[in-house]
């Protein structure tokens, strides 16, 4: 596996619980991947991130020290999260978008639009694509993060809620 995807189903009763913990940098990425990112880029190295479902926030913790740095503001009611192969972005899945946090600056960038009810991320092995999943159309949703531009979303049935991406792509 590339890079770790994981999503977490929205829960009604569970708003106000923290959504995922994923670690980004140097969670299955290649040590020289999970330090500079590639291309001169330079991630923060060991850093967790955290989603909080019912403040719409990200807070980003630093597994080397165990301390959380300042949190960083996303849509509504944020549910799934995934970190490109390089480590360079992570894409928070919110309730109806999708934001890109750069892994260098911990900042959000502009959203992209998700669906209707996006639940949960995954990207490519090669880092150019992005699939939402939205629960009510029924429906994945390609994003290039190249040019953080959405696709034609792709009718897959009723309420899927999970994805994922061979190492082949």
């Amino acid at each position: 596996m590339k890079g770790r995807n994981l999503s977490a189903a929205r829960r009604p009763g569970l708003a106000a619980a923290v959504g995922v913990l994923v670690a980004a940098a140097g969670a299955g990425i290649p040590a020289a991947a999970a330090s500079t990112g590639g291309a001169g880029h330079r991630c923060l190295p060991q850093t967790a991130y955290v989603l909080t479902s019912n403040s719409g926030i990200v807070t980003p913790i630093s597994t080397r020290t165990n301390t959380a740095g300042p949190a960083i503001h996303v849509g509504h009611d944020p549910t799934a999260i995934a970190i490109t192969p390089k480590g360079t972005t992570a894409y928070v899945v919110n309730n109806g978008s999708v934001t890109p946090i750069s892994t260098r600056t911990n900042t959000a960038g502009r959203a992209i639009y998700g669906g209707q009810y996006p639940e949960a991320i995954a990207i490519t092995p090669d880092g150019k694509t992005a699939y939402v999943v939205d629960a009510v159309p029924g429906t994945v949703t390609p994003i290039s993060t190249r040019t953080g531009t959405h696709g034609p979303a792709i009718r897959v049935g009723k309420y899927p809620s999970v994805i994922a991406i061979t190492p082949e792509g």
